[in-house]
């Protein structure tokens, strides 16, 4: 007998639709007869199709799932009985072999008696499944909610098993007959698998999938799981697993152990872990604590200082170098005020950038070291205007808010300038105006080389009261090229932040409303950044400074005159003294070894001796330091004066043929000296290398 329920390709034939169609009346059925529905059966000879009939299912006539065949008795069925054996899902089953139809036949199926809603029939779990295959599922659709009994897995209706009757002739079958819809099966396995289902009980026995179909389950499966399960499944065997994971982690462990074991036996490793056996471990008691004093110590000035004849001996060498062209210079001990070696030291010469010193000192005696220079926007006659009004401070910065300028700490930006004006004036500006008429005469100085301001160059820009980054076209470059004019360049970028024009040059009315200002960084700040970068602009610019606080006129010449004016009322001698601006660009400026050192000593002296020293003070921090810093950074590399890295502090002068070098110096006692040195007719390398021999010296003599 062959199976009609499942197609011979393994794959239900399920309805394409959601239809149910179950109580329809089939072809020929007469009004009152029993109804059939007509289900397809394909694979009869010669390629014709039976259909069998399946009675319909109504509330009176009962269930499927626990179908009854039931025969005629004066005609004995073809298909022989076979007892039900009783089964569980874990246990193999005996197959039942039937056998083989002499014909086609039709077997009616009677449905039986509907089942108790509260007796829950469990065979139709197991019966309508071929074992060893799970049923295709049908494409989703969405069911109403079903009320199920607590703990009780929901039940699927599956095809019911039809056999065949002999004597029953078969219908006619036309395309518009309505099947019977089978339940929403489970899911199986991919249709792509062809290989004929077998059922593998746990005994280990095989059963084709036909030979287990239809075997009903007596009773329902309890809610423990059958004993047969628990015999059936494979013991466990996790002893030998722990006990292969314990000897792999009982290797690692001792691995790891004497990994550490060894690397703490590493003289390195024990004494960084403060081990016992460390090669530093102290051997003996540890010292109680000892209170220490954070307290920074002069230059000993108690010590021995050097005599003239010693250092005159050592210096003989280094200072008769002919790379030193025409050598004048000076050593003084600050302390006492003595000059322990000199060397024409009173004959003026070409100081170069050393001038800046005589800046620097000028600018601390005569202003205020809290002085800050402003830098204001404020408004003009029409409300839309705004006018740049230049105060002198070139340190102003183009770089972002919160980036600090390399060049000089602490500057202002341009963007807060902007930012406030933006605030004042409810982003109205249409206009931007520069004045710039706080500095007079001239932007370049006599005796500068025209290349000094030329577009491009690196070392000056015309000196205006107001520019960004020192005219600079990188704001953290101190060599890059310079602006043309940055006084017009720095107006057009803050109008084109306000979106605004740039509309040239004016002079703001007196009391205009201000709409924004920034200031530089303090004074001491100012000349520390001057004397390390040797700025050229700046110590213009400040020379102009003393000038305005001396009531004369903020320019080359005013800005000259009021620098020699503070150093005479402050007592230093300045005879020969001759300069033209503050930078030291002026090939035309003299001065003589001697003032320099003087005004040195004054700030290198101790405390409360001199009155000048305390302003003073500030001039040394300023000073580069040999292979550290500044115009020093690069120097003291070779081994001729590589002894004086870190102890020469000096400030640096050069021009074409001129190499200058003055600062201070402890000597191999701890005590300071000053010195002053200027070279002429030297050439730029070897002159530089001449001096720093010189200064080395210095500091490795004792010179008794």
């Amino acid at each position: 007998m062959k199976e009609c329920c499942v197609p011979e390709n393994d794959v239900p034939m399920w309805p394409s639709d959601d239809k149910d169609t179950s109580s329809a009346e089939p072809k020929g059925a007469a009004s009152g007869e029993e109804a059939t529905a007509w289900l397809p059966i394909s694979g009869l000879a010669q390629g014709e199709t039976e259909e069998l009939t399946v009675p319909k299912v109504t509330p009176e006539s009962g269930s499927w799932f626990n179908p009854v065949v039931d025969v005629d008795d004066d005609e004995e069925p073809d298909v022989p009985v076979t007892p039900t054996p009783k089964w569980s899902a874990f246990e193999p089953a005996t197959p039942v072999e039937p056998k083989e139809p002499e014909a086609p036949k039709t077997v009616f199926v009677k449905p039986v008696e509907p089942q108790r809603a509260d007796t829950p029939d469990w065979d139709q779990f197991d019966r309508g499944t071929p074992q060893g295959r799970e049923p295709r599922p049908e494409p989703s659709r969405p069911e109403p909610q079903r009320q199920e009994p607590p703990r009780q897995e929901p039940q699927r209706q599956e095809p019911q098993r039809i056999e065949h009757r002999l004597d029953q002739p078969q219908p006619q079958r036309r395309p518009e007959q309505i099947r019977v819809e089978p339940p929403r099966p489970a899911q199986v396995p991919s249709a792509t698998m062809h290989a004929r289902p077998v059922r593998i009980e746990p005994s280990e026995e095989r059963f084709d999938s036909e030979a287990t179909v239809g075997i009903q389950q007596s009773e329902p499966p309890s809610e423990e799981p059958p004993a047969a399960e628990t015999e059936a499944a494979p013991a466990p065997k996790p002893k030998k697993r722990k006990r292969k994971v314990l000897v792999i982690t009982s290797v690692v462990v001792v691995l790891l152990l004497a990994g550490l074991g060894g690397a703490s036996a590493m003289p390195k490793v024990s004494n960084r872990l403060g081990l016992p056996w460390a090669p530093n471990a102290p051997k003996g008691d540890i010292p109680k604590p000892a209170g220490v004093t954070r307290v920074l110590h002069g230059p000993d000035i108690n010590g021995a200082a050097p005599t003239k004849a010693g250092l005159t001996a050592a210096l003989k060498g280094p200072a008769g170098s002919a790379d030193l062209g025409t050598l004048t210079g000076v050593v003084v001990d600050p302390a006492t005020g003595d000059v322990l070696w000199d060397k024409n030291s009173g004959t003026p010469l070409t100081p170069a950038s050393t001038t800046k010193i005589l800046v620097v000192a000028a600018a601390l005696l005569s202003l205020d070291h809290g002085m800050q220079i402003p830098t204001k926007i404020v408004q003009g006659a029409d409300p839309g205007t705004a006018i740049l009004v230049a105060g002198g401070d070139t340190s102003l910065t183009s770089l972002p808010l919160g980036t600090d300028s390399p060049l000089y700490p602490g500057a202002a930006h341009v963007d807060d300038l902007v930012a406030q004006v933006k605030k004042a004036s409810g982003g109205k500006i249409t206009k931007v105006q520069l004045d710039a008429s706080l500095f007079k005469g001239p932007t370049s100085a006599k005796g500068w080389d025209p290349e000094d301001t030329a577009p491009g160059n690196t070392y000056m820009a015309p000196v205006f009261p107001v520019m960004a980054d020192g005219g600079r076209t990188d704001p953290k470059n101190d060599h890059a090229p310079r602006i043309a004019n940055p006084a017009t360049t720095l107006t057009q970028k803050i109008a084109g932040k306000l979106e605004a024009q740039a509309g040239g040059t004016t002079t703001a009315p007196k009391g205009a409303k201000v709409l924004g200002e920034v200031k530089s960084p303090p004074l001491p700040e100012l000349a520390n950044s001057l004397l390390q970068l040797s700025d050229n602009m700046l110590a213009d610019v400040l020379a102009r400074q003393i000038a305005l606080a001396k009531g004369g006129e903020a320019s080359f010449d005013g800005g000259a005159k009021a620098t020699l004016a503070v150093l005479k009322e402050a007592g230093f001698d300045l005879t020969g003294v001759q300069i033209n601006d503050g930078s030291g660009l002026s090939d035309q400026n003299k001065i003589p070894a001697k003032v320099l050192s003087e005004v040195l000593s004054v700030a290198a002296a101790p405390d409360g001796k001199d009155p000048r020293t305390a302003k003073l003070r500030p001039l040394l921090a300023g000073l580069p330091v040999a292979g550290g810093s500044g115009t020093l950074e690069k120097r003291y590399g070779d081994p001729n004066s590589s002894a004086g890295r870190g102890w020469v502090r000096g400030k640096t002068g050069t021009l074409s043929g001129v190499n200058t070098l003055a600062g201070v110096v402890l000597d191999t006692d701890g005590r300071m000296l000053v010195f002053a040195l200027m070279s002429s007719g030297s050439d730029q390398d070897k002159g530089r290398a001449a001096l720093d021999v010189v200064a080395a010296t210095l500091h490795k003599c004792g010179c008794r």
